[in-house]
């Protein structure tokens, strides 16, 4: 099992960053995909989640409105667009998948496979 992101970097302040993620090993159509996060000195926590059931998310209240999760399950992989990134933004993001829902999995962080993580970073 694979879960391998790109697409990180350092941006400033109300900037945009798009994230990938590209899995192999598992049967990507049957599992939730989502992205966490974890910030120097805190908690990992869920970002955005899509679940295998078309249409069902999950963001945390800190990026709606900001970041788009979208899957492509011919492509196996999973993008997180970030607008608007603010200096809070800046965490380590960590892809996830796991046989759970968009809610559990953001909420929860269930999950059954994670990525290495990426480093993001906003300046102000």
């Amino acid at each position: 099992v694979q879960l391998v992101e790109s697409g990180g970097g350092l941006v400033h302040a109300g900037g945009s960053l798009r994230l990938s993620c590209a899995t192999s090993g598992f049967a990507f159509d049957d599992y939730t995909i989502g992205w966490f996060r974890q910030a120097p000195g805190k908690e990992r926590e869920g970002v955005a989640c899509s679940s295998h059931s078309a249409g069902i998310t999950y963001y945390a209240d800190s990026v709606k409105g900001r970041f788009s999760i979208s899957r492509d399950n011919a492509k196996k992989a999973v993008v997180l667009q970030m607008n608007s990134l603010k200096p809070e933004d800046t965490a380590v993001y960590y892809c996830a998948a796991g046989v759970t829902t968009a809610q559990a999995m953001g909420e929860l962080l269930f999950h059954d496979y994670l990525g290495r993580g990426i480093q993001v970073t906003v300046s102000s």
